[in-house]
């Protein structure tokens, strides 16, 4: 077949463009993979633009890659991170130089959330690094995984001082002596071993709750999941930087919650003990009441951010970090009888439960003064015979009151003409969902319990409005008749006489014995987390 002078042509155009696309296409893929080196961090020790002054005025860069170490190898193993101290009065710069007059080849890192101010005087060989990001740095200028090149990080409290180089290799071999077990810190005291205490840490973000109990101490040092108090601890970089806020302040709340979650464990050696000149390290007690103020803000922000409700101490006192009388309520307004909690799979906050219970003993109370008959209703009746309390994921309280006895309430009889905020901050109004009453627990949180006005008819309870929910239906009045005892939300109210048959009359037959979210189309309760 002969090939004519026009395909010849067309046959040698088409051979060049490929070519072309070829050598274009190895450029490109040429460029890009330039660029996603140049976004990794360099093992060597190379400066990196971030927002952190050293002492000499230059940018902070990795800190690591130099020469000797704490095991006195080629390279260092441990880099010293402060992080726990106060712009208007600390000694980051005496701990650097305490140090890195001992160990000048360990990296020595302060860490702060904006630049100090005065500036610290930190010694040569000692680095700032900033958090707070800042529009004209890269993004790794200011995260510190960047910036820690060492296999381990001792996190040092202000005011510390080293006497003994050997103290560092003796935390790291305690640590590497717990394999890969549960222990992942090990911490020694500052001073004495009083100077800190052990406790064990359970966190419930199901529950909103972290609770502190005391821990036992032993002979050869405590194994525990928090430490509270002055001390230096000992952990593996990559496990500090895989925590998902490895340096939020306050540093030892922070991490133990972080931790405990993760199973893991932290050994209190019980000495020798870190030195320190400053102890205490304010002062004036001005300065002391600022230090003070401002680990409550951070301790607030903390809990906020990490979705905490409640803190309860080791001598059993309680912080709460929720809502109160003066706020809104924890959740908005529920869709589809689910609230908002339960996607994020958490239950009702127990600053909220707590603040429903104080309404239901406040409501009943009342009730009873007047003589209105009332009963525990729906998922309230529900919540006694499984908890005698209010079921943990609820968002209200229902009661049901005889209707002919409303006219015995002074709280409830004129609601017709509008709501009525009594002298205890409540409000009681008439629901604009329908024909039932509702007792706020303030203008401000309007957590809630319901009153469903109920008339007998032939021997049936009754009503002339209804809602949407399976369990609003008429039932007999031999439920009532009489009315029992039951524990709730601890007080005795009062309640059906079967309130077994009452309950599956309204929701079905073992209700008792399923418990189920309230709208299980929206979402289900996973009965293996019970």
């Amino acid at each position: 077949m002969r090939i004519s002078f026009c395909q010849g042509l067309l046959t040698g155009a088409i051979a060049l463009n490929l070519l072309i696309l070829y050598y274009v296409s190895r450029a490109q893929q040429q460029m890009m993979e330039k660029r996603r080196d140049s976004g990794k961090p360099s093992p060597k020790k190379t400066p990196l633009p971030v927002s952190g002054i050293g002492a000499a005025g230059g940018l902070a860069g990795p800190v690591g890659g130099g020469a000797g170490g704490a095991g006195n190898g080629r390279n260092p193993r441990v880099t010293v991170l402060v992080r726990e101290f106060e712009d208007f009065e600390n000694y980051v710069g005496d701990v650097a130089r305490s140090f890195l007059q001992r160990r000048p080849e360990v990296p020595f890192l302060a860490v702060a959330d904006s630049v100090p101010y005065p500036p610290l005087a930190l010694p040569e060989g000692a680095r700032l690094l900033v958090l707070s990001p800042s529009p004209d740095q890269p993004p790794q200028a200011h995260r510190p995984e960047f910036h820690v090149q060492t296999e381990y990080v001792l996190l040092v409290p202000d005011g510390v001082e080293l006497e003994q180089g050997r103290q560092l290799e003796r935390l790291i071999r305690e640590l590497e002596g717990e394999g890969g077990g549960p222990v992942r810190l090990v911490a020694t005291p500052v001073l004495a071993r009083s100077a800190v205490q052990c406790l064990h840490l359970r966190v419930s973000l199901r529950e909103w709750t972290v609770t502190y109990t005391p821990a036992a101490s032993g002979s050869s040092g405590s194994v525990c999941t928090a430490l509270r108090g002055d001390a230096v601890i000992l952990m593996r970089s990559e496990d500090l930087f895989n925590l998902s806020s490895p340096l939020v302040r306050p540093l030892l709340a922070s991490l133990f919650i972080q931790t405990s979650l993760r199973g893991w464990k932290v050994k209190l050696l019980e000495g020798p003990c870190f030195a320190a000149s400053h102890r205490p390290l304010f002062s004036s007690a001005h300065n002391q009441w600022k230090a003070d103020s401002r680990q409550r803000e951070a301790t607030g922000r903390l809990m906020r951010d990490f979705g905490i409700k409640r803190l309860v101490q080791p001598d059993g006192k309680e912080q709460w970090y929720g809502c109160g009388k003066e706020t809104a309520r924890c959740f908005g307004t529920v869709k589809d009888d689910t609230p908002e909690y339960l996607y994020l799979e958490r239950w009702t906050p127990p600053c909220c439960l707590r603040a429903l219970r104080e309404t239901t003993k406040y409501v009943i109370n009342i009730l009873e003064t007047a003589g209105v008959r009332y009963w525990l209703e729906g998922g309230s009746l529900l919540g006694a015979a499984r908890h005698q309390d209010i079921i943990p994921w609820d968002y209200d309280v229902d009661l049901g009151i005889y209707l002919e006895d409303v006219p015995n309430c002074e709280h409830l009889k004129n609601l017709d003409a509008g709501s009525l905020v009594d002298a205890n901050g409540y409000v009681w109004e008439r629901a604009v969902e329908g024909d039932f009453y509702r007792v706020q627990f303030s203008e401000s949180n309007h957590l809630h319990v319901d009153l469903w006005p109920f008339y007998a008819r032939n021997g049936i309870m009754t009503k002339d409005t209804w809602t949407e929910h399976r369990q609003d239906v008429e039932f007999p009045e031999h439920f009532l008749q009489p009315l029992v005892p039951m524990q709730f939300a601890g007080i005795t109210a009062y309640g059906p006489n079967n309130h077994r048959a009452f309950l599956e009359l309204k929701f079905g037959e073992g209700v008792v014995e399923n418990p189920q979210y309230p709208n299980p189309t929206k979402k289900r309760l996973d009965r293996s987390r019970l």
